[in-house]
């Protein structure tokens, strides 16, 4: 593989000394970028643009030819793994996914299969391969999956859902089943992050959306032990035991320092928690990344600046941060604002180190 000419994002991970804060965008490649819209209009279909490695490799580039970012994202879906056990995922424009077949009973879970990632998930290795060298070592790749739980909310409900009426009803009616699923659930998720990074995602990700939804005692058992054995099963691996690992849980700002004995090299951190207190309870643990409000971007360049500033103030001086929003960018955000957050990111930080 080529030399990697931007290692700031990856030095960060590591807690190591860097002239200046990296930053990237969740979901910087995506509805805001009119370039974006275009390709999924020609794509046709939201899962046509997500299956084609080609297009995945097109629109993933697209943020970083705009702005002056640290990192790439795969560009693909939380619901790959079990939209390749056979569910029937499909998205409904202006709903969201939705799956044919929801997994209900024991009866469903028992009949999951484990995709295979170069079989059934082939399409996202070779996305992998293809933006890879189609980065030709600019900046490194972030690899993803959705958590065991977050997916789990989704194939039990069927789609989205405001209550989790049916995910939490499974945990606390049949326990035993969860866990089945969950169990499966982490075993799929961790093959298919271990392939990604064989295939050339330098840094992996773990998108917990929904643990938020939980209780403490619940979170740790339904969510953050699965997430732990992830990162086990991933430091153990030979072809991902050097790839640094993020957790992001949603609403977790009670939970980070649970969260970051993990084994984890970096939280990502939400809006509703001061960056600096999470700093003060995790020490030197882990990487922290965010954590500014998406809806910041609404705002106009000043405003971004001055929270910008705020937030680099509240992590302080010394190394180990990332900056990013605190969730993903919104559709109906203006791109020029998202070059204003680069643009003060860049300006500011260097003040810090």
């Amino acid at each position: 593989m080529t030399e990697l000419r931007n290692d700031l994002f990856l030095r960060a991970l590591r807690r190591e000394a860097v002239e200046r804060t990296p930053v990237w965008i969740m979901r910087q490649a995506g509805r805001y970028l009119p370039e974006y819209r275009e390709v999924r209009r020609h794509a046709g279909s939201f899962m046509q643009l997500c299956t084609s490695p080609e297009l995945a490799c097109k629109v993933t580039m697209q943020p970083l030819d705009r702005f002056d970012l640290d990192a790439a994202i795969l560009f693909s879906d939380i619901l790959t793994i079990p939209g390749a056990m056979g569910l029937g995922l499909d998205f409904v424009e202006g709903e969201g996914p939705r799956f044919a077949r929801p997994v209900r009973s024991k009866a469903d879970i028992d009949a999951l299969p484990l995709p295979d990632p170069e079989v059934e998930l082939r399409y996202v290795m070779d996305a992998v391969r293809l933006i890879r060298s189609e980065l030709d070592g600019r900046v490194p790749l972030i690899g993803f999956a959705g958590s065991p739980w977050t997916l789990a909310t989704y194939m039990v409900e069927g789609g989205s859902t405001a209550t989790f009426s049916l995910a939490k009803q499974l945990l606390y009616s049949d326990p035993e089943s969860a866990h089945r699923l969950l169990s499966l659930l982490a075993r799929s998720v961790s093959i298919y992050l271990e392939a990604q990074a064989a295939a050339g995602a330098q840094a992996l990700m773990i998108f917990d959306t929904w643990g938020g939804a939980l209780t403490p005692s619940a979170y740790r058992e339904f969510s953050l032990a699965y997430m732990s054995e992830i990162v086990d099963h991933l430091a153990a691996s030979k072809h991902a035991r050097d790839i640094p690992v993020t957790l992001f849980t949603k609403g977790a700002g009670s939970w980070l320092k649970d969260m970051a004995q993990s084994g984890c090299a970096a939280l990502g951190v939400d809006w509703t928690v001061d960056l600096g207190d999470v700093r003060r309870a995790v020490g030197d643990q882990v990487a922290l990344q965010g954590n500014m409000d998406p809806a910041m971007l609404y705002a106009s360049p000043t405003q971004i600046r001055e929270q910008v500033s705020v937030i680099l103030q509240s992590f302080g001086h010394g190394n180990g941060h990332i900056m990013n929003l605190g969730h993903g960018v919104q559709p109906s955000v203006d791109p020029e604002r998202v070059a204003a957050f680069v643009s003060a990111v860049r300006e500011l930080s260097p003040a810090y180190h």
